[in-house]
């Protein structure tokens, strides 16, 4: 029997309490990143400088602070600096444009900027743009370190310091050599501690609210009791820090038990996985379907006895149930498919170890409540399709300045997520795609998911995804782009083979009207496929 867990205390400020619950591990590597190691006693005396120089410059409670930085030991540093000085971060992605940059330094509000060297030169045309005056805060770790002797990277990972800062521009190492702060912020467990932005796929991004007490209970609900993670675990996150599923996994999940956590500051590539898989021997990695199947396909996949995987996470969109299995197969780790949001921070709905049923996200995170419900807000029965909500305790407060948004997707206790889910009667929830990508075919919904998962099973498709597309008579047709495997070429009887497979296996009306070959399918920067880039011929 599950023990509920104990709620923080009415005064809660996070990055203390991660301090205080690590106060014995002081030796221990807390972080190690493409240049070096962090332990928990320089993790601690870094926080709480920044903490205190945050306030030398005159932040003041509550004000924000821009964070764009790329994933090494310095961004925990400042993420919980900030909060210990109750100071509010806004982590945002590193792969916008200065225009994105600029409508969030407005929008936001911000102080402060704070960026890694190679974004430098976008994030200062950012400020001008946003015509404020705002300082840049730069971290320049690989300038700091490169001389460094006996640093355990890895081989290949980017070193250039990037640009370099000019006259005004504050250096991230001058003010971690201040005297620490001596105590935190006294913050409620209901302040304002954080935000991230969604990513904005149907508009301008909205920032979205979280407080001290969303990173306790996501820890204590989800991290514990189902990821099962421990102290002698080493965590590797696929998904950046700037996300609100990379920040779990990351930051909030392993020092909540003082596991030990590898940052990796360039992009995900397999090469780039399967290098600190094998260096640096996590024992819990989170990564995204598409990159998982990647990983699959890759001619230098590691053998099993190369890496030490414990389990896997995943996360963003459906796991396809035959990339589940593969996976296990050959590394013997289960992969716990899930489903979490920036809204309600990490994930609420998902697979337990020992559980797994690929192709399913799982069963309800308990301490989380989920329902389905049709467009009339009723619930509807095992079997069918209806809208997801949620409701729990890492709930975010708002949507900053948007109270359309906020009034439609906060409904009291219940947030809508978005997605379209099916109940089976086993308890275990199947998802069935964002709610505005349903199709309507021949008088009947089609989720484009469905499709992409059987045709994802043929042996020659790679990757999939469906849209939809008005034909000149003003009906809608089903779409497919569809990568395919090494070794296969397009064609008409490839078209032929590929529909067939699909009449096969779903109601006639689902299949493929149209598919069209492409090199590759359009992503976000956590691997998910851009439909509408498709719809708009991107």
């Amino acid at each position: 029997m599950e023990l509920a867990p104990k709620a923080p205390p009415e005064q809660f400020n996070f990055a203390a309490h991660l301090l205080a619950l690590n106060q014995a591990r002081g030796e221990k590597v807390a972080y190690i990143d493409d240049l070096g190691t962090l332990t928990y006693a320089e993790l601690e005396h870094r926080i709480r400088s920044f903490a205190s120089s945050l306030l030398r410059l005159g932040l003041r409670r509550e004000e924000r602070i821009l964070v764009a930085m790329l994933d090494t030991v310095d961004l925990p540093v400042v993420f919980l600096g900030a909060l210990y000085a109750g100071v509010v971060p806004v982590l945002v992605n590193t792969l916008l444009t200065a225009d994105d940059y600029a409508y969030m330094i407005g929008h936001s509000r911000a102080q402060l900027v704070v960026t890694s060297g190679p974004l430098l030169d976008k994030l200062r045309a950012a400020v001008t743009t946003s015509g404020t005056s705002l300082r840049l805060l730069v971290s320049q770790p690989a300038a700091r370190d490169a001389a460094a002797d006996g640093a355990p990277g890895v081989p290949g990972a980017p070193g250039a310091p990037g640009a370099h800062g000019a006259p005004g521009d504050l250096d991230l190492d001058a003010l971690l050599a201040e005297p620490p702060a001596a105590a935190p912020a006294d913050t409620h467990v209901d302040d304002i501690a954080f935000w991230l932005y969604s990513s904005g796929s149907t508009g301008r991004p909205k920032g979205t609210v979280h407080t001290h007490g969303n990173l306790h209970w996501t820890a204590e609900l989800y991290a514990k009791p189902i990821l099962g993670i421990r102290e002698s675990d080493v965590v590797f996150s696929a998904a950046k820090l700037f996300f609100a599923y990379g920040l779990g996994n990351a930051l909030t999940f392993p020092l909540s038990v003082g596991a030990t956590t590898v940052l990796m500051a360039e992009r995900a590539t397999c090469d780039a996985i399967f290098a600190r898989l094998t260096r640096h021997k996590p024992t819990l990695f989170c990564g995204v379907p598409t990159l998982f199947l990647a990983m699959l396909a890759s001619p230098a996949l590691p053998a099993r006895a190369d890496v030490a995987l414990r389990v896997c996470t995943s996360a963003g969109e459906a796991l396809p149930q035959q990339v589940g299995e593969r996976f296990t197969a050959h590394f013997g780790a289960e992969i716990l498919d899930g489903i979490g949001s920036t809204e309600m921070l990490h994930i609420f709905l998902s697979n337990r170890p020992g559980e797994v049923v690929y192709g399913t996200t799982g069963v309800p995170v308990p301490g989380y409540d989920v329902a389905l419900r049709d467009e009339t807000g009723a619930l509807v029965p095992d079997g069918e399709i209806g809208d997801l909500y949620v409701k729990g305790p890492s709930t975010a407060l708002l949507y900053w300045r948007n109270r359309d948004k906020t009034r439609a997707t906060f409904l009291g206790d219940w947030m809508k997520t978005g997605d379209k889910y099916q109940r089976l009667p086993t308890g275990h929830y199947v998802y069935a795609g964002r709610s505005d990508d349903m199709l309507k075919v021949s008088g009947q919904y089609v989720a484009p998911v469905e499709v992409e998962i059987v045709l994802q099973e043929h042996e020659c498709v790679l990757e999939a995804a469906v849209i939809g597309k008005v034909d000149p008579s003003g009906l809608m047709r089903t779409c497919a782009f569809v990568v395919l495997r090494e070794g296969h070429a397009p064609g008409d009887h490839l078209v032929l083979a590929l529909q067939a497979f699909v009449k096969g296996r779903l109601a006639p009306h689902k299949y493929p009207r149209e598919i069209a070959f492409v090199t590759e399918l359009p992503k976000t920067a956590t691997g998910k496929i851009q439909r509408f880039r498709l719809r708009e011929g991107g």
